[in-house]
């Protein structure tokens, strides 16, 4: 049904000619704008996997040449229904149900580091699929937050988790300073395969564990893995292990050590910070 221009204008209060110089002018520059802000928002959303809030967003924006504030950025996110997925519980595989020795918590919470090969931390997480499970190995450098090393297998032995991410780690590292490694108390890491190539170093890597039943003792370890599940994981259904091998080197290799805006380092990329970094040190 059409109502007269007459009827509208009087019914919304505003005049006749008014309402006829809107319709000449067109669209303002600012629905233009907030037209393009929308669609730029609505875009960095769906890549990050559905998984960046305002905060995000704002960065990326700003990255992108873009000012924006994060009031803003959020009141667009709220009208387009685009909601971050929020983080649920997983799966622990640490078994520490062992006689190997245990190293002392020499990390204690220390989660802020100012170098490279400073700390490294890691952990075992669970991967589903429709073939069984795998196993996923990372190890993080605390200092840029970087995932160093990592592996996917389908035991938990110590050779196909820990040794091989390890390798995968030190292959590209020097170590020329003291590097503290720390993990949980899985049978794993306290085994005397995996002691045993600690000890090589002499006294160069130091080992260290979370105390029994400290879940925050390694948080950013268990951070990554709420991350990888909540961000990609979840949003799949693997039929095969090689699919999930393919996904998991996708998501690690392609988007978190990469293009991920990472809060912790103020929501930069890692590559932006190390450079942010850098430029500090040549400028001191």
């Amino acid at each position: 049904m059409k109502f007269p221009v007459e009827a509208m204008c009087k019914v919304l209060k505003v005049s006749k000619s008014g309402y006829y110089f809107w319709l000449r002018s067109g669209p303002s520059k600012l629905w233009i704008e907030n037209q393009k802000i929308s669609s730029l928002i609505k875009t960095i959303f769906d890549v990050s996997f559905q998984s960046y809030g305002a905060p995000r967003i704002k960065s990326e924006l700003e990255a992108l040449g873009y000012k924006v504030s994060k009031p803003r950025v959020a009141r667009i996110m709220r009208a387009n229904y685009l909601f971050a997925k929020r983080k649920r519980r997983f799966k622990t595989t640490t078994e520490s149900s062992h006689n190997y020795p245990i190293a002392p918590n020499l990390l204690n919470q220390c989660f802020d580091v100012k170098q490279k090969n400073q700390v490294w931390v890691s952990d075992i997480t669970y991967i589903q699929t429709k073939q069984g499970w795998l196993y996923l190995t990372v190890i993080i450098d605390l200092f840029n937050r970087k995932v160093v090393g990592w592996s996917l297998s389908e035991d938990l032995t110590a050779d196909n988790t820990i040794v091989r991410a390890w390798n995968m780690a030190i292959k590209n590292t020097t170590l020329l300073e003291p590097l503290i490694f720390h993990s949980d108390r899985g049978i794993q890491y306290a085994s005397q395969k995996f002691t045993s190539i600690i000890k090589n170093y002499d006294g160069l890597v130091k080992q260290s564990m979370s105390r029994k039943g400290n879940c925050w003792d390694n948080a950013v370890a268990e951070s990554f893995f709420k991350s990888l599940k909540v961000e990609w994981v979840y949003r799949h259904n693997y039929k095969r292990k090689s699919e999930a091998e393919l996904s998991i080197f996708q998501w690690i290799e392609t988007w978190y050590n990469n293009k991920r805006r990472h809060s912790f380092l103020g929501n930069k990329t890692i590559k932006e910070f190390e450079l942010d970094m850098y430029n500090h040190e040549l400028a001191a």
